[in-house]
């Protein structure tokens, strides 16, 4: 599996958005990040 391809910012953000260390948000499999991605941009509007 490659890496994701999140800015700093992004993965800074995201990692605040759901209460967990960068190392574990980085770990997250693609779909399941895509998934949170989009519950923050929800809660965000």
């Amino acid at each position: 599996m490659k890496p994701l391809q999140l800015s700093a910012e992004t993965a800074l953000k995201l990692s605040k958005e759901l209460n967990i260390s960068l190392e574990q948000l980085m770990h997250l499999p693609q779909h399941i990040l895509i998934k949170k991605l989009m519950e923050v941009e929800k809660k965000e509007k």
